[in-house]
């Protein structure tokens, strides 16, 4: 597909049919993901790919899907056949930048004004909806704030951060599962900036 084509289609689906993804499609969305830039090459973005359905359901659990329902929307994740959760590891950009081609080995803390883990975790999270897109599937996400503990469903460490849950399958043709209302996006002259602000 043309890249013009999959950025324009790119957008957060909530309903899919219950159609298994190609293991073939998923492999080549997850090493699309691992190609994502990281600052200072740090590499410090896991994923975790969930396709076993009980614990698609503890996932749904834990983020009150039956809330969800309650207020009118159908079931979205414990109906997509895959989740895909990017994490983030603070832990690996302090040790790659205590290497000696960085910062070196007396490095305490980073004193970044953006935490650059939470940019690369973006980074990567975007290289998946796009692939997604491209391998002619949909994608949503719920940011891991709208879960109880999503970290302990997973079995995740403590020095790892997950993001949220990116939903991924078929989507359905009649998708009116909006969670927000639908906008317009900005215009361009809106939003761009040339030289300065």
């Amino acid at each position: 597909m043309d890249f013009g084509e999959v950025i324009r289609r790119r957008r957060m689906i909530r309903q899919y049919l219950d159609t298994p993804v190609p293991t073939e499609s998923l492999d080549r969305i997850v090493d699309a993901a691992l190609r994502a830039p990281s600052a200072g090459f740090a590499q410090g973005q896991s994923l975790i790919v969930i396709t076993d359905r009980d614990q698609r359901e503890r996932i749904a659990q834990a983020a009150n899907e039956q809330d969800y329902v309650d207020r009118g929307y159908p079931r979205w994740l414990s109906v997509a056949p895959v989740h895909v959760v990017v994490t983030v590891s603070e832990e690996a950009y302090l040790d790659r930048y205590r290497e000696s081609d960085k910062l070196g080995p007396d490095l305490d803390t980073l004193d970044w004004d953006v935490p650059y883990w939470w940019v690369d975790g973006g980074a990567t999270m975007m290289a998946i909806l796009l692939a997604v897109v491209n391998e002619g599937l949909a994608a949503g996400f719920q940011g891991s704030h709208n879960f109880d503990d999503l970290s302990a469903v997973l079995g995740v460490p403590d020095t790892i951060m997950p993001l949220g849950v990116i939903t991924i399958g078929f989507g359905a043709a009649d998708d009116q599962s909006r969670g927000s209302a639908r906008r317009d996006r900005r215009l361009q002259a809106d939003t761009v900036h040339y030289d300065r602000w």
